[in-house]
């Protein structure tokens, strides 16, 4: 049985802690999916603790673009989680550039894979929608394409919570 959870928040909110503790209460083993790519020794060491945290019922499959094809191996897991889309969409952004063609396949294919997934996946984000407006162009595309992934994702979701200083408030 196919079930989302959509888990939102600002930086530092507890959002990854509180959709990990979820996650956790699946049955079976789980696959952490990182979007986050590892460029210096502090998000090494980063990366190192969260791993540690996490303990052994986690596999982690580091995925900076590919999300489609991370959900296809999550299916062999009791429950997946994709921590965060916020880094997926930057990564598609300095991946693909202005090619709005190529962004726009990479939404629609993650969004085809959600769509026919049948298994357990928690999608955790940013909320990026309660600043300021940026004030600069690549910074407000950055927001405009993620609030738009955020809100199509939320869309699909069975679940969504907005995680407010390590509190969850349960959106649907």
């Amino acid at each position: 049985m196919a079930r989302i959870v959509f888990v939102t928040g600002g930086a530092r909110s507890g959002k990854s802690r509180f959709a990990q503790r979820l996650v956790e209460a699946w049955e079976g083993p789980l696959l952490y999916i990182a979007t986050a790519e590892v460029l210096d020794d502090e998000m090494a060491d980063r990366v190192r603790r969260h791993r540690e945290d996490r303990g052994p019922r986690w596999t982690t499959l580091e995925e900076p673009l590919d999300l489609a094809g991370a959900l296809a191996e999550a299916e062999a897991y009791g429950g997946a989680l994709v921590d965060c889309l916020t880094l997926w969409t930057s990564n598609l952004l300095g991946h693909h550039g202005d090619d709005e063609g190529g962004l726009r396949q990479a939404r629609e294919s993650f969004y085809r894979a959600l769509d026919g997934f049948s298994g357990r996946v928690c999608l955790v984000t940013n909320e990026v929608g309660a600043g300021i407006v940026p004030a600069n162009p690549l910074a407000r595309r950055f927001r405009d394409l993620a609030g738009r992934i955020n809100q199509d994702c939320a869309a699909w979701a069975h679940e969504a919570y907005l995680v407010v200083s390590g509190l969850p408030v349960r959106l649907k």
